[in-house]
């Protein structure tokens, strides 16, 4: 039996286009390759019994911020957790910077560095919201946040001149956020991308949900169930033939677009999805802990995010030489989230989620040098390690296939990389081919756990598919 329509992949993005389609009173049948839903945003055992992980994401700076995750009540249907310290950034000399919920707070602990983090931050903080709605959308639009448009592009422009307004370590903690979009952008995207991470950090806070990931991926379902959807797991689609539907939405990598629709699709919009450009992979290195962290600096036990790296330059430096080789002591990424949410492991254990950028593609396992880095800012750490599984770059694309070379952001985020993703467009999500729409994280707004793109993807269809305007 055909529906309405079909989506294929039921990540994030395809359980929010799913939703949208299904809430508009159309019948929409959800088509997943693996036996779980969600993605990049699962969470299970892995190998050790009792303790779970999450196997992309795992803090989540947009879930309180997205306008889709609004309009839907996704804050009443999934408990978080809110730690008073959204980021630390540690430094293997010693230094830490503490990024507090509270800004003020911030700003005290950072001394000198304070009353310029203040300024940078404070005036895109109190505009949050109208700020949010401005960059989770496209940026190719008019936008009708012009205020909160000027006060950020203004601020953003600051941070692309080195040591403007801002002293050593605060620097250090907005290039830690930067940094979360791998490969070491110098320009406007990564400026903004820093900033906007950062202010979030103290507008609300990064929420780490009860459960993990997958809690948010399963209450997305339960209302596209709700909402008279149907899921079928285990199935794999590799031709557009073999799906009846007039309509389907791919949350999908372009690659794949381009393998299951091409003979849908004119040659010059193919040679587009196959050469998607790639930023850097990442592995990922899932711990269980005997002990909690030693951190050297004991606020650390409170941060639900930690950066491990040195100073903006060096991170700077470090992200741009990811894209051809690994570094040494690179920057990374961890989160602690068995110290806000007790079923995360059995009784007397932690788990630690931690990961750091490597070449698009590489095989190795970082495992090590994630332990020196961590061991660095926590004697004795290696003391504690009682379990660990390394997923390398390859082994999140085979884990998920939208993560192409490990590749969690879709593409590259440069501003081309945001702005042409794939295509240049207005209407991004729509292909050349009738009925077929792209809503992967590879389409605006892009990368993190916010639905946005496949709203948006599934907005297009309505109106240009079935002339509902939502």
């Amino acid at each position: 039996m055909a529906y309405d329509v079909a989506v294929v992949g039921a990540g994030p993005n395809g359980l929010a286009a799913a939703l949208t389609m299904a809430r508009a009173g159309l019948s929409v049948r959800l088509l997943e390759r693996n036996s779980t839903i969600g993605g990049a945003a699962r969470t299970q055992e892995l190998g050790y019994a009792g303790a779970i992980h999450d196997l992309g994401s795992a803090v989540h700076p947009m879930a309180l911020l997205s306008p889709f995750f609004a309009e839907i009540g996704l804050a009443e249907r999934v408990k978080f957790v809110l730690p008073k310290i959204s980021f630390a950034h540690a430094m293997p000399a010693g230094q830490v910077g503490i990024g507090w919920r509270d800004l003020e707070r911030t700003v005290q602990g950072l001394g000198h560095d304070g009353p310029g983090y203040r300024r940078l931050l404070e005036p895109v903080v109190k505009r949050m919201e109208e700020t949010a709605e401005l960059l989770l959308h496209p940026l190719l639009r008019r936008p009708r946040e012009l205020e909160a448009l000027a006060v950020f592009g203004l601020r953003a422009a600051q941070l692309m001149v080195p040591g403007l307004g801002t002293g050593e370590l605060a620097a250090a903690m907005i290039a830690g956020c930067s940094a979360h979009a791998a490969g070491g952008g110098r320009g406007p995207s990564a400026s903004g991308a820093g900033l906007f991470l950062a202010a979030s950090a103290h507008a609300g806070g990064w929420p780490i949900p009860l459960g993990g990931s997958q809690v948010i991926s399963d209450a997305l379902a339960a209302m596209f169930v709700e909402a008279g959807g149907n899921i079928e797991l285990n199935t794999e689609v590799t031709d557009r033939a073999e799906i009846p539907e007039k309509t389907v939405i791919f949350d999908s990598s372009p690659e794949a677009l381009a393998k299951i629709a091409g003979s849908a699709l004119p040659q010059k919009y193919l040679e587009i999805l196959t050469r998607t450009r790639r930023g850097p992979g990442s592995c990922l290195v899932h711990y269980v802990l005997n002990a909690p962290v030693p951190w050297r600096n004991s606020d650390l036990a409170h941060a639900g995010t930690i950066h491990l790296g040195g100073t903006a330059g060096q991170i700077g430096r470090d992200e741009r030489r990811i894209r051809t080789r690994v570094s040494a002591g690179p920057y990374a990424i961890v989160s602690q989230p068995s110290g806000f949410d007790s079923s995360r492991a059995p009784a007397g254990k932690h788990v630690l989620w931690a990961y750091t950028h490597v070449p698009n593609g590489y095989p190795g396992d970082m495992s090590e040098t994630m332990n020196r880095q961590l061991e660095a800012v926590a004697p004795g750490f290696i003391n504690t390690i009682e379990h660990v599984q390394t997923t390398t770059a390859p082994g999140l694309a085979v884990q998920n296939p939208n993560l192409v070379g490990g590749d969690i952001s879709g593409g590259a985020t440069d501003l081309r990389g945001m702005l042409a993703r794939p295509v240049l467009s207005p209407d991004p999500w729509r292909t050349p081919a009738k009925g077929i729409y792209l809503a992967s994280s590879s389409t605006p707004p892009g990368p993190a756990v916010h639905g946005m793109c496949g709203y948006l993807a599934a907005q297009s269809a309505l109106r240009h598919e079935f002339g509902i305007s939502l």
